[in-house]
């Protein structure tokens, strides 16, 4: 065997172990979800389907407005994601790419708030949504989050070696603005980064749990995440129940990550080819 055929040949073999840990806990999920929490607990683990999945699924729709929650939680995840990736790529098109006083302060503290735990903000951000009358409305979960620290130094780190300045001169030369400069100049060439960042708000938002469980006190703009945690009883949980739900929360974001990774994927390529 060639040096290079037992390169690629250990480098499969751990591409699959990989592969393998990785792709586990979703099959480990799907499997409670089609059991009791008797066949659960028992020893050794099953490892095999079961035929309770629709049974476990008609339950957790009786205990559960699912589908409400499941609503209220694209809407917020979708708006979010959209401010996110305006805000964002406008504050670090802006920090990467233009001088201007006290730029290099401003994005300084911005680094400082992005260190800061987010559960340490809960208590004044409840304050402001109380103050204003938003509390138990969904826009005290989207706008908040429309725009945020880790979204504009990713976006800023990238905008500052992928967009060359003489595009910029360019631009100006033939006597485009600012806001025309950043939407037919710099958000094509960010589209790479704008497809990671979509994908990473898009999923932390749908997971959020605390500050929606704070701050919702509308059971009916309740999300998807604070909906699932009703499935627990006071003494106990059937974790087939919870399973069965978590499985059926996860496999929207799975469409969502699949779909946005092939574009994440495509526009790599596509500026690879470019450079």
């Amino acid at each position: 065997m060639t040096p290079t055929l037992r390169t690629r040949l250990t480098g499969g073999i751990l591409l699959a172990i990989g592969a393998v840990i990785v792709l586990f806990p979703y099959y480990w999920l799907a499997v409670m979800a089609t059991n009791t929490t008797g066949d659960i607990f028992t020893t050794p683990p099953k490892l095999t389907f079961g035929t309770h999945l629709f049974d476990n699924i008609g339950e957790v729709l009786n205990r559960i407005d699912f589908f409400g929650s499941l609503l209220n939680t694209v809407i917020v995840s979708v708006a979010t994601t959209v401010l996110v990736l305006f805000f964002d790529s406008l504050a670090a098109f802006t920090f990467a790419k233009y001088a201007f006083p006290g730029r290099n302060v401003l994005f300084t503290i911005l680094l400082v708030t992005f260190v800061v735990p987010t559960q340490l903000s809960a208590i004044p951000q409840y304050s402001i949504m109380a103050s204003i009358g938003w509390v138990g409305d969904l826009k005290a979960l989207i706008v908040p989050a429309a725009a945020n620290a880790f979204g504009i130094f990713w976006m800023r780190q990238y905008a500052a070696s992928a967009i060359p300045d003489e595009l910029l001169e360019a631009a100006k030369v033939d006597g485009a603005g600012f806001f025309r400069t950043y939407w037919t100049v710099a958000m094509p060439i960010l589209r790479p980064a704008l497809a990671f960042l979509g994908i990473f708000t898009f999923v932390t938002t749908w997971n959020d749990y605390l500050w929606p469980l704070i701050v919702m006190v509308d059971p009916s703009n309740t999300t998807l995440q604070v909906a699932l945690n009703q499935l627990n009883g006071l003494y106990g949980a059937d974790y087939s129940l919870v399973m069965a739900g978590t499985l059926m929360a996860v496999i929207p974001l799975l469409v969502v990550f699949l779909f946005g990774a092939r574009h994440f994927i495509r526009n790599i390529a596509a500026g690879a080819v470019k450079g």
